[in-house]
């Protein structure tokens, strides 16, 4: 049995499940001042349940980013009757994300974590599923069609890190993101 990965119990999955959303809320409450005790205050689980789980903070705040691109992933699988419309929701809960992560990188990179380490699956199922939402948009004549996946990936790149970075208001991001969205959409016939 070398090898094989067994299934968590139920109650496990539980378990990690509600210490995933205690510590999301912590970070998002206490910043980078929080604590793992905190953490298994929120959830209503000992120290040592969350330790079973994540052996340390950062492997516990690493999972977190993980956890919620995961959940934002799922929202790109999401069937829509209209491509242009989800497309631009997507990227635009992109942008939220990349600003609602910024506690969770900052912690482990000053723990000396890389935040990005262990993500490369997470990557590339984002980036396969901005390609197909392009994709859908465009045949739906929402998006111009000279636009291609790594052009748009290398705005998205831009404008995440200036959001994370500046910390942008709500209203910030609408009005950056209305310039944007503007630019991908499709040029009028003159």
């Amino acid at each position: 049995m070398t090898g094989e990965v067994r299934p968590r119990r139920a109650d496990a999955q539980r378990n990690r499940e509600r210490i995933l959303e205690a510590a999301e809320a912590v970070l998002a409450r206490e910043g980078t001042s929080a604590s793992v005790r905190a953490v298994a205050g929120e959830a209503g689980v000992g120290l040592g349940t969350i330790y079973r789980h994540f052996p340390t903070q950062e492997a516990l705040y690493q999972a977190v980013i993980v956890d919620r691109t995961r959940r934002l992933l799922a929202e790109a699988d999401r069937p829509s009757p209209d491509p242009g419309t989800a497309f631009f929701t997507f990227l635009e809960r992109i942008v939220v994300h990349a600003a609602q992560k910024k506690t969770a990188a900052d912690l482990l990179a000053g723990s000396g974590v890389d935040p990005k380490a262990g993500t490369a699956d997470v990557s590339r199922d984002m980036r396969q599923a901005i390609g197909r939402l392009l994709t859908a948009a465009q045949e739906a004549g929402a998006v111009r069609p000279d636009l291609r996946t790594p052009e748009l990936l290398a705005l998205l790149c831009g404008v995440c890190l200036a959001a994370e970075r500046d910390e942008w208001s709500d209203e910030l991001r609408r009005r950056a993101l209305d310039v944007l969205f503007d630019g991908l959409r499709p040029r009028p016939l003159s």
